[in-house]
């Protein structure tokens, strides 16, 4: 009933098998790849014909994580899995951006890609195993994929690259990082670094290259005999040669528009120039592709333009960043604030202090964990001088949010350097280039200003890329147009020290490793004159923090205290956040985190803990509160919630009939602790202590026989 088809190697230590032919067997492809102990099964599927008018390739992958590979059960009310988590909608992306460019450009056809995790071994990442099992899905299709790709994770530790790092491995590794593309060169990378240099990040590209070749191979030896007839590639258009006759003498007036500095009235200027195009044909044209024809000649023109002048659209030569102003304190409620603009790019960056309540708790495969930095990234649509729909974020929100917080991440300070928890929020509110950069460099200055002490300032640069045969531009902070017509993504964001984070997506089938070296300097060149203009903001972070930022305080305790703080049913804890008015944490290994408003709800929340926690010394006095009279003694309260037994032969010198008759309930006395039970419970004496002046009767009367003595 099966026919199956398996394809066995070693890759990293490890066995990667591909098999096809048992599951799934009603896509066009399906391959379930397990690499270790860990399976995902990718499919493809593409329809039979395109929809008439669609001028773009309408292209889905969805990454899902299903509980059962774990062996666990979803949490929420549902128990079910329900809309993608951040880690799936970034690994979707990360799938997309290396199969994309790879499809022949007639193919319109809608295709889905669908990777389920099946089983997870909470030591290989399914996210690599993900886009290889995608590639090798599409490779068996017969849908017109001029692939397969490979990927693979690289790690950096004690001065080696480390191929597919585990789980465990990567929380030491200063280096996280993602490489995909073709035996010919890479298309995708994705990165996490620790201030590393240049060098050793294009090393890592370039291992991570090289090391995917097996996989590619593999691939390909299972399409020899797993995959399906290729389907036929879309014709050109009869009309094309006719249709690009009519549209050649609107060259000169779309060079005239590209010279327009300004991006509102460049756009204007096309807009009308397009709409003019169009005016020269009838209704029964085909307008998808006049505007396909349309598109290739203002590529044309803007990338001929950039190669023959080394000039761009708005006149820089291709390595001068555009004219950047840094403010910070913008908002005056908020605990950090800046607004960072670069020519028609803009964003404001607004940062809030937390405490560890406030703390995102995710619930992922290899368990729940806590977030104390979140980073969230916002594109209304009047940052393009559109009007949109607004709602919740979408992939491409998710993904810039996430390669700004990679950015920052690694300057962060650790928890015990500076307890809070941080919410940084990007809006941006002009955007004509890389907005996602633009929130690297605010994000740094709103968190300097919020006083949040980062171990240095971090800036990020976009380039781009204009390559025809052997020819090519790299282009510093590329605008929204060069992004656009360009054939390159190439964000690098980092500080003066090295690299913390890198992005880059090519729209081509590769480039080589001269090119990427030249991004590498140009980017470096580039980031140096965005941090020396944002030094004129500010240079370091605060020392002081908002007067509206919560204030922690940290202290320890012993963890047989814990439960004396909490209290039965949390009625501790909770009564002194009620009279305080401050929010208190308490971690399991018995660290303690005040969060108050002002200094005097802080202090009384910090005494209050003391006293419960507090130990009763031998030999030392204490004020207390008579709680309550026995036959035998009195109970003092001296100690925070701590009670001590004064016997009733340490009421008084001398024979005391009743207990009442020194003391009740409620009266202030002074008391000495003399000892401790065989259960650890206070002993205590009135009559060792002045009970005016507090002063300790014993020791005085042990000077003066000293004294008497000499």
């Amino acid at each position: 009933m099966f026919e199956v088809y398996r394809k066995e190697i070693t890759w990293g230590g490890k066995t990667l098998t591909f098999e096809t032919g048992k599951i799934a067997r009603q896509a066009d492809g399906a391959v379930m790849v397990t690499y270790g102990g860990t399976t995902v099964l990718c499919t493809a599927v593409g329809a039979s014909s395109a929809k008439p008018g669609i001028d773009f390739f309408p292209l889905t992958v969805n990454y899902q994580e299903k509980s059962f590979a774990a062996g666990r059960i979803p949490g929420g009310f549902f128990k079910r899995e329900g809309r993608p988590s951040e880690k799936e909608t970034l690994v979707s992306r990360l799938i997309d951006r290396p199969i994309r460019p790879l499809f022949h450009k007639n193919f319109k056809n809608e295709t889905q890609i669908i990777a389920t995790v099946l089983a997870h071994d909470m030591e290989n990442d399914p996210d690599i195993v993900a886009i290889i099992g995608a590639s090798a899905a599409l490779t068996i299709s017969g849908l017109p994929f001029m692939g397969p790709i490979g990927a693979c994770k690289i790690g950096w530790e004690n001065n080696n690259y480390i191929l597919n790092p585990t789980i465990d491995q990567m929380k030491k590794s200063k280096l996280d990082l993602v490489v995909a593309g073709t035996s010919e060169g890479v298309l995708m990378v994705e990165s996490e670094a620790s201030e590393l240099s240049e060098e050793i990040m294009l090393g890592a590209v370039d291992y991570g290259h090289k090391a995917m070749e097996d996989v590619i191979k593999a691939i390909i030896e299972l399409a020899e005999v797993a995959a399906k007839e290729p389907r036929p590639i879309p014709d050109e258009p009869s009309e094309k040669a006719e249709y690009k006759k009519l549209i050649k003498p609107f060259r000169k007036k779309f060079e005239k528009a590209y010279k327009e500095v300004d991006k509102s009235n460049r756009s204007k200027l096309l807009s009308e120039i397009r709409d003019n195009i169009l005016s020269e044909f009838d209704e029964t044209s085909d307008y998808t592709l006049i505007s396909s024809l349309t598109k290739d000649l203002e590529a044309d023109i803007v990338r001929s333009s950039i190669l023959k002048t080394q000039k761009r659209i708005d006149g820089r030569d291709t390595k001068t960043v555009r004219p950047i102003i840094a403010e910070v304190g913008t908002l005056p409620r908020s605990h950090g604030s800046a607004l960072f603009t670069r020519g028609e790019t803009q964003t404001l960056v607004v940062a809030t202090l937390g405490t560890g309540q406030d703390e995102q708790i995710i619930d992922a495969l290899e368990g729940e964990y806590r977030s104390r930095f979140m980073l969230h990234y916002n594109f209304p649509p009047f940052s393009v001088g559109e009007a949109g729909r607004v709602g919740s974020p979408g992939r491409r929100e998710i993904g810039h949010g996430k390669l700004a917080w990679r950015a920052i991440n690694p300057l962060l300070p650790s928890e015990d350097d500076f307890p809070y928890t941080v919410r940084v929020v990007s809006e941006v509110t002009e955007s004509n280039g890389s907005s996602s950069m633009a929130t690297v460099c605010g994000t740094s200055l709103a968190l300097m200003d919020a006083g949040v002490p980062i171990k240095k300032p971090v800036a990020g640069i976009a380039m781009g890329l204009i390559k025809e045969k052997k020819e090519f531009s790299v282009l510093s902070d590329i605008l929204g147009d060069e992004d656009h017509l360009g054939d390159m993504d190439f964000k690098v964001a980092g500080t003066v020290e090295g690299i913390t984070s890198l992005q880059m997506d090519i729209k081509i089938t590769s480039i080589t490793k001269e090119i990427m070296e030249i991004a590498l300097e140009q980017a470096k060149e580039g980031r140096t004159h965005i941090l020396k203009e944002m030094s004129k903001a500010i240079t370091s972070s605060r020392e002081v923090l908002a007067d509206t930022a919560p204030k922690i305080t940290t202290l320890k305790i012993k963890l047989e205290k814990i439960r004396d703080v909490i209290g039965p049913g949390g009625k501790v804890i909770r009564e002194i956040c009620e009279t305080t008015g401050a929010k208190v944490d308490i971690d399991d290994d018995g660290t303690v985190k005040i969060a108050a408003s002002d200094n005097e709800s802080s202090e009384s929340a910090l005494k209050k803990i003391n006293d419960i926690v507090a130990e009763a010394e031998l030999g030392v006095i204490y004020t207390g509160k008579v709680v309550k009279t026995v036959d035998f003694g009195a109970f003092v309260n001296f100690l925070g919630t701590k009670d001590g037994l004064v016997h009733i032969s340490e009421l008084q010198n001398g024979r005391t009939e009743k207990t009442t008759d020194i003391c009740k309930e409620g009266d202030i006395v002074k008391v000495k602790v003399i000892g401790f039970d065989d259960r650890g419970k206070v002993k205590l004496s009135m009559k060792r202590v002045d009970q005016e002046t507090g002063s300790d009767i014993e020791n005085s009367n042990q000077e003066n026989e000293l004294r008497r003595g000499n």
